[in-house]
């Protein structure tokens, strides 16, 4: 395994770090190898979305941290995050590849998608990247990329965020190449379900993109141990919740869960939130959505 070399990097934003960007991770691990060096990936934090557009509802597939656990579970060494600030935004192509990615990152060579833009106003493209980098002594390769199986509209987090907020998660799991999850810390809620008989888990999705409002089948990650669940995304109209919440209720498990992490994986939609006439309709209703999503993951991977 090489220890130290030249930085050949893949750049992007990588937000879920899908199939298509795992395609552009091992052509970047093969080029770095065959180079001598390290493969790694420059990514953009905050989101440049999140910097243009700053009151666009949340939107982001993986938090920062997971994203770069993914990074490296693919294959990346090198992750180094690169700020999206009003200097970096108004960088030309060239002073974009001479300024940051030589002078400030290190880099030895760039690894891109076909639809790569930079520079101010994404002014720059993968062929100008491919041009001026060669004339500033950076090697770069731009990758095709990779088309969901039946589609041909290319695999990227636009295409799994629509999906998510479809319910869509056997599309979204295909083009994630696993189950979409989320991961937070549980809080104390008004303890309605455990009134009721379904005691859940409550988490919030900070940053990340909301799902359709409705109920699921999931299976929730507790330090190792995965067990089977069903949860509500939503504001709880029955009894007049404001605030979207996730709510967990798991199969077979009485532990006092607060103020520990759990990780929830979205396995397949239920039925959409609605709002009920009475606290024993819900209840009922509730009782009808373990059993729906006990007999989906039986069958579900």
């Amino acid at each position: 395994m090489v220890t130290d070399g030249p930085i050949i990097a893949a750049i992007g934003n990588f937000d879920g770090v899908h199939r298509g960007h795992r395609v552009l991770i091992e052509k970047t691990a093969l080029i770095a190898r065959d180079r001598g060096g390290l493969p790694g990936a420059v990514v953009f934090d905050p989101h440049p979305r999140r910097y243009f557009r700053p009151n666009d509802p949340p939107f982001l597939i993986t938090t920062a941290a997971t994203r770069n656990r993914l990074l490296r579970e693919a294959g990346i060494e090198e992750v180094r995050p690169l700020t999206f600030n009003a200097a970096l935004a108004s960088q030309t192509p060239a002073q974009f590849i001479g300024d940051t990615l030589k002078a400030k990152l290190g880099l030895a060579g760039v690894v891109v998608g076909a639809d790569f833009r930079f520079g101010k106003g994404r002014s720059g493209d993968a062929a100008e990247l491919a041009s001026i980098g060669a004339s500033q002594g950076l090697f770069a390769a731009v990758i095709e990329p990779l088309a969901e199986r039946g589609h041909s509209d290319k695999i990227g987090s636009t295409a799994i965020r629509e999906a998510i907020l479809l319910g869509e998660f056997d599309r979204v799991a295909a083009m994630l190449g696993r189950r979409w999850s989320v991961s937070g810390i549980v809080e104390s809620g008004r303890r309605l379900g455990r009134t009721l008989g379904f005691p859940t888990a409550n988490l919030r999705l900070g940053d990340l993109i909301e799902p359709r409002r409705a109920v699921y089948a999931v299976r929730a990650d507790i330090g190792g141990r995965v067990i089977d669940a069903v949860a509500n995304f939503g504001r709880k109209p029955t009894v007049g919740s404001q605030a979207p919440l996730l709510e967990v209720h798991l199969f077979d498990f009485s532990e006092d869960l607060y103020d520990k992490e759990i990780e929830v994986e979205f396995v397949a939609f239920i039925r959409d939130e609605m709002k009920f006439e009475s606290l024993d309709a819900l209840k009922a209703q509730i009782a009808a959505d373990c059993v729906a999503a006990r007999a989906l993951l039986a069958f579900s991977e």
